[in-house]
């Protein structure tokens, strides 16, 4: 287990900090349009972060948390046959691409209302934070491009994506890992039943087409979102799907609050105590990235670095704490097996 990051490199410079910063672990996608990706283009993306003594674990496909209207594979969820198809066949070479290269794990949404928040709130110091109150939230906000999609239709759709899939992810042990509906939403609400926002919707989903290549993209600020009692609730959850090695990447985030009136807060301040938390993913062997995510808006000339950098640290102390050995960065086998340390060589 150990610290990783899925935020994008703004300047070359953030791969170097972020190798300073012992993250040496990382979520990076390419530029453009994953449809558009080319094998080359994913070895030379690969050996560019490799330099920098960082590991590429996983990419994006495009199936994201944007809204439908946004995705770069809206059929897929449409439910719309031949084009879902042609998508599904894009995704499959992708998955392919990724084995050849060396690229272990990919991550990806099922979603149609996307990442749903309420006005942002202030947080510590004066902090601007995300948040969802369903109180505050519009009932009757029309239907969007997708129209009425019940529970069932929902998951005939997830259905037909796996079962062409998840063999493929198994061919090319490439780990696919799915992220929960954010947040929970009654069923309903614009006319969509967000079955991938409880628990036991993301119990079924793992159990569908079962195989050890198809788990999570375990988001923990969105799973905590789902609860009555997070900090009560968490740990069974996460025994639940860690035990059946089901996760395979974490989002490390709190909450102070709970399902349906919620603000994201720093990993020290919510709902959840992470210093006791940290310990039940060693409990059942999760062995993957812990990153954080949904950082609040800080002040300075940096703000998103220096929040991120913040709770890089914190998650580092966190695994120290519980005897963790720290990752060491990537090395380069050069020719004749010399190994030689790629920051030190540039």
């Amino acid at each position: 287990m150990h610290v990783g990051t899925q935020v994008g490199a703004r300047s070359d410079t953030d791969f170097e900090q972020w190798a300073q910063l012992g993250v040496v672990n990382i979520c990076a996608d390419l530029p453009g349009d994953p449809h558009d990706w080319t094998k080359d283009a994913l070895s030379r993306h690969r050996d560019k972060i490799n330099s920098y003594g960082i590991e590429l674990d996983m990419v994006q496909l495009p199936l994201a948390s944007s809204i439908l209207e946004k995705s770069k594979s809206p059929n897929i969820m449409l439910g719309k046959s031949p084009e879902r198809d042609r998508e599904i066949e894009s995704i499959q070479n992708l998955i392919r691409m990724c084995s050849e290269v060396g690229i272990p794990s990919v991550k990806y949404n099922i979603c149609i209302v996307g990442d749903v928040r309420t006005e942002r709130e202030v947080g510590r110091g004066g902090s601007s934070v995300s948040a969802f109150r369903w109180s505050k939230l519009d009932k009757d906000e029309a239907p969007g491009i997708a129209g009425d999609v019940p529970a069932d239709a929902f998951w005939e759709r997830i259905d037909y994506f796996l079962e062409r899939v998840i063999p493929v992810a198994e061919e090319s042990k490439v780990r696919m890992a799915l992220h929960p509906h954010d947040p929970y939403i009654p069923d309903g609400w614009r006319g969509v039943d967000t079955v991938l926002g409880t628990v036991d919707g993301l119990k079924k989903f793992v159990q569908m087409h079962e195989n050890p290549y198809h788990g999570l993209n375990f988001c923990q600020g969105s799973v905590t979102e789902m609860l009555d009692d997070p900090g009560a609730e968490i740990a069974d959850v996460i025994r639940w799907f860690g035990s059946r090695d089901k996760i395979f990447n974490v989002h490390f985030r709190n909450i102070q609050g709970h399902k349906l009136d919620f603000k994201e807060t720093f990993p020290d301040e919510g709902s959840i105590d992470f210093s006791e938390i940290i310990k039940v993913y060693q409990e059942v062997g999760y062995k993957y990235m812990l990153m954080p995510d949904h950082v609040p808006w800080i002040s300075g000339d940096d703000p998103q670095g220096t929040a991120f950098a913040y709770c890089y640290g914190y998650i580092t102390a966190l695994l120290q704490s519980i005897g963790e050995p720290r990752k060491q960065p990537y090395v380069i086998k050069e020719p004749g097996d010399h190994k030689t340390s790629p920051i030190q060589s540039r």
